[in-house]
């Protein structure tokens, strides 16, 4: 237990200081609120509709299958690193890795999960 007191010591600090930096600026920072600071901004264009607009299941879903993908993606820097090290066997596990991931994307175009309606 005591080789955590100075990571608990850390994190208290910085939450500590966090709160400090939070409350200062709202008391010593500028505070001059105006219709063009408080409008909403949607790349220089008037909001055409509300915020509380309810998106689409597909939206979510093309989130994650990005996010899913993107991640797989990680694992091939290491494999491309240590390519001459891992030799023939290293090469047919990657193959066999990309064709897994192959087999999943095109089960999700059958599926029509990044299809937009």
């Amino acid at each position: 237990m005591q080789s955590y007191i100075p990571i608990f010591l850390m994190i208290g600090v910085s939450a500590f200081l966090g709160i400090v930096f939070l409350v200062l600026q709202r008391f010593l920072g500028p505070h001059r609120p105006n219709p063009e600071k408080l409008s909403t901004y949607e790349s220089g264009m008037p909001p055409v509709k509300s915020a509380r607009e309810r998106f689409s299941v597909k939206y979510y879903m093309v989130a994650v299958l990005f996010i899913l993908f993107d991640i797989e993606v990680i694992f091939l820097y290491p494999w491309a690193v240590n390519f001459r090290a891992l030799g023939l066997f290293g090469y047919v596990e990657m193959i066999l890795f990309i064709l897994i991931l192959l087999v999943g994307y095109l089960y999700i175009l059958k599926k029509g999960a990044l299809q937009w309606d």
